[in-house]
């Protein structure tokens, strides 16, 4: 008899990230022009590649770290976890060790606790999301991780798109949370395996198994945006609209996604045509472009002039596109980061005030 078709399912997902990573070990490691016998004993006395599971230990992230745990020395590949205190609850210290015995018991090694530091910019919730991001960077760096897991279910999809919605910027913040994101120096560190799996399921995996959980009680606050959105929102969406919210909302993130880089694309190959041989984006070339691709290259442009890519807002991109579209004169516009773009002898102009 196999196992409950929730313990099953999240281990399938775990699996098939896993030979991804796998492939992706093996490419990076793979000489231009392979000599067969070299290559394979290379490959022979290199390490296994190290996956660690991020783990608060709530449902969806236990449910990650035991379906690794099953899963990773199938594989040949070393298993760790990694837990994050934010210290924003009495406690929280308490609760990252409780979380580091469950992982070491589901035979997880290493595994670390670390406690960061929370700020205040952009406001709880995302300097709580900048912090952690932070600390399993560094982790990953310290520890050599070939990549880090996250359990991030499809109901997480379906809020972060409303999310973006709410915040009217545009096809890239309906593209919600991607599968394979980055981190510093590494384009592919984070895997999302549970995307297309609902919380239920991870919830149902952990019960299954006897597998203790942590409920955080800032998921049940009405203080956080996210937490209004999950217990009010979405419940009278599907009041409204009938079952199936969820999983159109997180359908809706992948066509975005895919619609997203398209256009990121194309904006990328267009900005060469657009710029003189001094490098300046010439007006009259800009505005023969679409307005989805011409507005990427403006936010590309005004980035690279130092504004903060998490403080530049669709609004401050519409005010860099109006010193070409409706030029009347205006003068300088003021961007985060204290970068300034203004148009002079019909060339753009995006540099640091």
């Amino acid at each position: 008899m196999g196992p409950h078709p929730a313990v099953a399912a999240i281990r399938l997902a775990v699996r098939r990230v896993l030979h991804e990573i796998l492939h992706d070990v093996l490419t990076d490691h793979t000489p231009a022009q392979p000599d067969t016998e070299r290559s394979d004993t290379a490959h022979e006395q290199s390490p296994p590649p190290l996956v660690l599971v991020a783990c608060s230990g709530g449902a969806d992230s236990m449910a990650l770290a035991s379906a690794l745990a099953f899963e990773a020395p199938k594989l040949g590949i070393r298993a760790g976890g990694i837990t994050v205190d934010h210290g924003l609850q009495p406690g929280s210290d308490l609760r990252a060790a409780e979380v580091v015995v469950r992982l070491t018991e589901l035979g997880l090694d290493p595994v670390e606790s670390i406690g960061v530091s929370v700020g205040r910019e952009g406001g709880p919730e995302a300097a709580a999301r900048d912090a952690r991001y932070a600390a399993l960077d560094a982790a990953a760096e310290r520890h050599g991780a070939a990549a880090v897991l996250l359990g991030h279910t499809r109901d997480d999809q379906a809020e972060t798109v409303l999310l973006g919605l709410a915040r009217g910027s545009g096809i890239r913040s309906l593209s919600g949370m991607a599968a394979v994101s980055g981190g510093p120096g590494a384009a592919r560190r984070y895997r999302r395996p549970f995307l297309q799996l609902d919380r239920h399921t991870a919830r149902k995996a952990c019960m299954v198994q006897s597998l203790p959980v942590w409920e955080d009680p800032h998921n049940s606050d009405p203080a956080y945006t996210r937490s209004r959105l999950r217990h009010e929102g979405l419940p009278a969406l599907e009041k409204a609209l009938g079952k199936g919210v969820v999983e159109a909302l997180a359908r809706t993130a992948q066509l975005s996604r895919d619609d997203a880089d398209a256009l990121d694309a194309w904006a990328r190959q267009a900005e060469a045509s657009v710029r003189d041989a001094a490098g300046l984006l010439e007006c009259a070339k800009l505005y023969a472009l679409p307005p989805a691709v011409r507005r990427r290259i403006l936010r590309r442009a005004a980035i690279e002039a130092g504004a903060p890519a998490g403080s530049l807002f669709a609004r401050h991109i519409e005010e860099i596109d109006r010193l070409i579209t409706g030029w009347r004169g205006q003068g300088a516009i003021n961007l985060p980061g204290k970068v300034v773009a203004q148009r002079q002898g019909g060339r753009l102009v995006i540099r640091q005030g």
